[in-house]
């Protein structure tokens, strides 16, 4: 990273891109909730003298988290439900940002994951607007953890639009929640967030790994809200973040019901991304990574790295996007440090919906970093504003 484009960015350990874009996904929560820039920066301070050690960054996360979570119970119980309920949001996402460098998980871990989950889930039960709802959703012998959000009702008791919002390699539902999805909801979209295979509480209690099938657990998903009394079944969307831009392009080519797509992060070849990383590391560079170099395995159920580039095989856009024919947008930052440019253009170009945009944020605007880490604001205004317009009622 160059001195210019330091002086546009928010690096807080320049010397550790993981850890420095750890803790941009916590404080970008901040507009809708999610953290306070004064309790990130405390966490930061006492990680300065520890950077890279990814037991402390846990430690120093779970720390914040129970003080925010106790704080928020105390204030439930005295009867100030709506500030409590804050403070529990905050928590959750404490919580979760601190446990995802974890490898190989543990029980501590996974019951500081947790309860990252009950303190949103707490939350929303003094959570006035939006309203949130935790559900399961019907997937084989099991199902999967989700959070569905209220459209507002801003249309006079008309069925609402709705879309359908998988994580990334390394993020949460909760997390997600967290970034700008109130907002979403205040414009009369649904929003139903996944934690799918590999993500989640799929992969750390229910043992689901990831699979390149994305089309396997989006239609149940699709299908859950388009039974839905209040949701319009012919305008429900996908979308998903960083990995994501290879499962929602993948669910709309092989799910046609859904009315539109976003990948908010592009991907083309994951096989080629993580072959790449791994020689890498082999000549002792560190490549951009936003989670340790043993996670990719993990979601995988693989036994190392030869075993996951195995397994990442089938994780290829090609052959698949040029199926896409809903309308179609992709979100890609300048300077991502983690999908170069180039095969984000080539994805893009072999969509084939009619209808799509690129959108790619530049370090003079922001956003220019990996779906756009740098300044989450303009990205969620960004999409939402282009689902208002795709998903509006026919005329």
């Amino acid at each position: 990273m160059n001195q210019k484009q330091e002086e546009l960015s928010f690096v807080y350990f320049p010397e550790n891109y993981r850890w420095s874009h750890g803790l941009l996904i916590g404080l970008n929560m901040a507009p809708w909730g999610g953290a306070e820039v004064g309790e990130v920066h405390r966490i930061g301070l006492r990680l300065k003298d520890h950077v890279g050690d990814d037991d402390a960054w846990f430690r120093e996360w779970a720390k914040e988290a129970r003080t925010v979570e106790d704080r928020g119970r105390e204030r439930i119980a005295e009867g100030y439900g709506t500030s409590g309920a804050q403070y529990l949001q905050r928590a959750s996402a404490y919580y979760h940002v601190g446990e995802r460098f974890l490898q190989p998980k543990s029980k501590e871990g996974n019951d500081a994951y947790m309860r990252g989950v009950h303190c949103l889930r707490d939350a929303a039960k003094y959570l006035k607007r939006p309203k949130l709802e935790h559900v399961e959703i019907p997937y084989g012998e099991t199902s999967l953890p989700a959070i569905y959000v209220h459209a507002e009702p801003m249309n006079g008791g008309k069925k609402v639009p709705a879309m359908v919002f998988f994580d990334g390699l390394d993020v949460t539902k909760e997390i997600q929640y967290l970034k700008g999805v109130a907002d979403l909801a205040a414009r009369g979209i649904a929003c139903l967030i996944v934690d799918g295979p590999g993500n989640g509480e799929a992969i750390r209690f229910r043992d689901l790994y990831l699979r390149h099938d994305t089309e396997h657990y989006a239609t149940p998903c699709y299908e859950w809200l388009a039974a839905r009394p209040e949701v319009d079944a012919r305008r429900i969307g996908v979308m998903a973040i960083s990995l994501g831009g290879y499962y929602a392009p993948r669910a709309a080519a092989f799910e046609q019901r859904f009315a539109c797509c976003i990948a908010w992060g592009a991907q083309w070849d994951y096989q080629k991304i993580w072959q790449d990383r791994f020689d890498r590391m082999a000549q002792a560079q560190t490549p951009s990574l936003s989670v340790a170099a043993q996670h990719i395995s993990w979601v995988l159920n693989a036994s190392g790295q030869d075993d996951a580039i195995k397994k990442l095989a089938p994780f290829k856009l090609d052959g698949a996007v040029q199926k896409i024919a809903c309308p179609f947008l992709m979100l890609h930052g300048e300077g991502d440090e983690q999908i170069p440019l180039p095969e984000a253009q080539k994805c893009f170009d072999a969509v084939g919906s009619k209808q799509k945009v690129f959108k790619l944020f530049t370090r003079e605007e922001g956003g220019y970093h990996h779906c756009q880490i740098d300044n989450q604001s303009i990205c969620s205004a960004y999409m939402w504003d282009w689902l208002e317009k795709v998903l509006e009622p026919a005329k």
